[in-house]
């Protein structure tokens, strides 16, 4: 089948289910709830909804430990309900795709049920399963990055099995070609059904070294040398690709922790021996951490861009990009990169900053209207499990005090982002009618909501759809070549759009303080027409001018405007 490249003019809208809205009045947000929801999505004017997982889970990682490949949660609906929301999507001229998590399962599964029940059953290869050291010790050194130790002991088989993530979420064997066949059965039931494509967690960790060697001894992820790139991960990839993915007209994300433009264009690259159509990194996402978001740094606005450009000067030509600021593993953006004491303009600031980049921009629900982190108070209140093992290494191996750790995890767990969505000041937000919420709702609500940007012609949300519809409209931001101006500049993010005779000019403060201005060599601003600002749009064309908290100006030059 001719590969088709509809992904490249696409905006995507991320759902993460069980916060998005309650349509039965559970407390849990659910299918019901995304369907009364589709116009709405339509009507910021995306063409692809990514749904986080759906399917049935214990919930030991929030749908990322998966117990059926092949169904809808019940806390979600089923799968009647799934295709009505498949069929109307379509309708709507919106794609669907799903979250593919095959670098490991839940316990429950029934592959790993059968697995622990002998070393002669056919599922047991379906796991990395061995034996222990002498010293009743696990057969290596290697580090889970959510969950203490990567091995789990069963006593009954006298083995381990390896657990990169959470204890409930087994790594599944790709090099066992049987697994590799389910992988590929999975894929070609949601696609038959009709589904446009996958969103493929960890995709670049299903291979891991020959021998499971020891890793360098680091206090966290220890071993992360040895599944990051894995000897067979090009190979097992195209394999899916060859075999299934080229056969439908969908399209392929990867997300790759710890990626590099270079290490990712062999995955990308267009050509016969591209495996993914994108890849999310967490470059960009660095800015103010370490490698993860749990140990914090500074905010480097220099660290910021230079991964933005990084990434679009390196996959100029030869990949493509895919943007995001937000998702359900990062705490909202206006909290950590914008001001909330500015919420409105840094919030369209953030907007265009990235969305006007080269490639195909992902918004997680919530963040049109700026939801902001909620910072609860006390521990017991948080329930990812990432939360519980970052305050785990902060006590037991850096010694932190209790209200060091507490006010990192305020500010930097994923709960952060997986807070009910505020569709109104009414009770609860307007997420549900039940008397209780599945988890906490920001007390924000009342101020920050659909419901009232909806009557809001300057609102962030009305914000989002007109920049997606410039966005649309034209040309050089979708094929536009990308240059970075002032890169040194610790205030100001300035880069352009060229596209022949077409040009754009993006600037965007990322200070509450004023900054003098002066367009770049070969730019007069008299000349250009503003086509978005979160000022408004009457300002006098000065090429040197001070800059206002969190200004956002965008330029075009050309004769389409």
């Amino acid at each position: 089948m001719e590969k088709k490249q509809w992904y490249k003019d696409a905006v995507v809208y991320q759902i993460w289910p069980r916060s998005f809205c309650d349509g039965n009045g559970d407390g849990i947000g659910d299918l019901l709830g995304v369907l009364s929801k589709l116009d709405y999505i339509k009507s910021l004017g995306v063409d692809v909804i990514w749904f986080s997982p759906l399917y049935p889970s214990p919930n030991e990682d929030y749908g990322y430990d998966i117990a059926d490949y092949r169904n809808i949660s019940p806390d979600y609906g089923d799968l009647d309900i799934f295709k009505k929301v498949l069929d109307e999507c379509h309708k709507r001229g919106m794609k669907v795709i799903m979250d593919l998590v095959v670098n490991h399962t839940s316990r429950q599964h029934e592959w790993f049920l059968e697995s622990q029940k002998g070393h002669d059953n056919p599922y047991h290869d379906y796991y990395f399963w061995r034996k222990g050291k002498s010293d009743k010790k696990p057969p290596n050194n290697w580090l889970s990055t959510f969950d203490g130790d990567a091995w789990e002991y069963n006593e009954n088989l006298d083995e381990y099995y390896l657990h990169i993530f959470a204890k409930g979420q087994p790594d599944l064997n790709h090099d066992n070609p049987k697994v590799r066949e389910e992988v590929k059965d999975i894929m070609r039931f949601w696609l038959d059904m009709g589904v446009d494509g996958f969103r493929e967690d960890v995709i670049t960790w299903i291979s891991k070294a020959e021998g499971l060697p020891n890793g360098i001894p680091i206090p966290v992820a220890c071993g992360l040398e040895h599944y990051t790139h894995g000897p067979h991960i090009h190979e097992y990839l195209l394999e899916y690709k060859r075999d299934v993915l080229d056969n439908y007209d969908c399209f392929v994300v990867g997300e790759a922790p710890m990626m590099t433009p270079k290490a990712a264009l062999p995955f990308i690259e267009e050509g016969d021996n591209q495996q993914l159509d994108m890849m999310f990194h967490f470059q960009h996402m660095e800015a103010d951490c370490f490698m993860t978001d749990p140990i914090p740094v500074p905010f480097s606005l220099k660290r910021m861009k230079k991964a933005f450009s990084r990434w679009q000067y390196a996959l100029e030509g030869k990949g493509w990009n895919a943007l995001y600021l937000e998702n359900h593993d990062h705490p909202r953006i206006i909290s950590r990169y914008g001001s909330e004491a500015y919420h409105d303009e840094s919030g369209k600031m953030l907007a265009a900053m990235y969305m006007l980049q080269k490639g195909t921009p992902f918004v997680y629900q919530g963040q049109e209207i700026g939801m902001t982190d909620i910072r609860l108070p006390e521990l017991k209140m948080y329930e990812d499990v990432s939360t519980y093992n970052a305050h785990r290494l902060y006590k037991s191996v850096l010694h932190f005090p209790e209200d060091k750790i507490m006010n990192i995890v305020k500010k930097r767990s994923r709960d952060n982002a997986r807070t009910p969505v505020q569709w109104s000041s009414a009770d609860n937000a307007g997420f549900t009618t039940a008397e209780k919420p599945w988890f906490y709702i920001n007390e924000n609500y009342w101020k920050i909501n659909v419901e009232d940007q909806e009557e809001d012609p300057n609102s962030l949300l009305n914000f989002y759809r007109k920049l997606i519809k410039f966005r649309k409209k034209f040309q050089v931001v979708r094929d536009g070549i990308y240059k970075e101006h002032y890169a040194e500049s610790n205030k100001i993010y300035c880069y352009e759009r060229v596209l022949g005779n077409e040009k754009l000019l993006v600037i965007c403060s990322f200070t509450d303080k004023p900054v003098e201005f002066t367009s770049p060599a070969g730019y007069n601003l008299e000349e250009g027409k503003l086509m978005l600002a979160n000022y408004g749009k009457n300002m006098r064309k000065h090429n040197t001018f001070k800059t206002r908290p969190y200004e956002l100006r965008v330029y075009y030059f050309g004769d389409k405007a």
